[in-house]
């Protein structure tokens, strides 16, 4: 079965003029239950996450000010949203939705959640509308309960997963992948285990050209035990700051040469949906929407 982590805490935590980016979070399950492609049993709504499993990968003092809103104005503004509880709540259930639907790939293959993809929170920052890492959470949930002793996290976001290189740049158990915007926020990048920096304007074949050259080597070295697929729509073309020019065919290939790697393998997968700021919400949904449709296809 599919299991897909949603709660509507993720389409709504702020005022409403910080709401757009946000509105897809409600309109893809609402797309895929129009199309038949899911039902309610599908989904699932994340407990919030308890402070232990949080400080497994962020500074104690860096959650404290998150949880008791005391964090500095310079690093609000850094994250990009007001900060509030009701947005700190939503992290802490986007992070455990995440963990849960590990549990969930174990068991069917492949997982989703609906949000998902923080990858510029670091151990002790915030940035980028990123306040908690949910799937460097979620792998050091797995590690610290042997759960999978060699993990391998694919960042396809246009934007370069600095949280995430930063937070295992020195664990040799988790190994990062991000495949990115040169030239693309963040503007001071960490350095992940394998960083492919792309230029401006890139299309369609040569994008899926380096994807299908690089991935399938990447996982017959690595062999990991457990994959995390950060599959970001902001690679399109219509995206106001993604700044490659990926159409939706394409995009939905790149997500199909994935999720076929993982399936060949057998290794189970959490999907995150990351980034996605075209002008027109439509095209959002459904380059998002396609990754859900071929996991049906390709796994149930």
């Amino acid at each position: 079965m599919l299991k897909i982590a949603y709660d509507p805490i993720y389409a709504h935590p702020l005022p409403v003029g910080h709401r757009f980016p946000m509105l897809k979070y409600e309109l893809i399950p609402e797309q895929l239950l129009h199309e038949g492609i899911i039902s309610y049993e599908n989904l699932f709504s994340p407990e919030p996450l308890n402070e232990e499993v949080i400080l497994w990968t962020h500074d104690k003092d860096y959650w404290e000010q998150l949880r008791d809103l005391t964090l500095p104005a310079k690093e609000i503004r850094r994250i990009g949203f007001p900060l509030s509880a009701r947005l700190v709540e939503r992290e802490i259930r986007i992070a455990k939705g995440t963990i849960d639907g590990c549990h969930y790939a174990f068991q069917y293959g492949i997982a989703f959640n609906v949000a998902g993809g923080t990858h510029h929170a670091g151990t002790n920052w915030g940035e980028g509308f990123c306040l908690l890492n949910d799937q460097a959470i979620a792998a050091n949930y797995l590690l610290n309960n042997k759960l999978a002793s060699s993990i391998l996290i694919i960042d396809l976001d246009v934007h370069q997963g600095n949280g995430t290189a930063q937070i295992f740049e020195n664990d040799s158990r988790v190994f990062t992948f991000s495949m990115h915007g040169a030239n693309n926020f963040p503007y001071r990048k960490e350095r992940s285990d394998l960083d492919i920096a792309l230029p401006d304007g890139i299309g369609d074949d040569e994008y899926l050209d380096i994807l299908s050259r690089t991935l399938p080597q990447l996982i017959e070295q690595q062999k990991p035990d457990f994959i995390f697929y950060l599959a970001g729509v902001d690679v399109l073309k219509t995206d106001k700051l993604g700044k490659l020019a990926l159409s939706i065919d394409a995009c939905r290939e790149r997500d199909r040469l994935v999720l076929e790697q993982c399936k060949s393998h057998q290794i189970p997968v959490q999907v995150s949906m990351g980034g996605g700021y075209s002008t027109d919400i439509k095209d959002i949904v459904e380059a998002h929407c396609n990754t859900y449709r071929l996991a049906r296809d390709l796994y149930f």
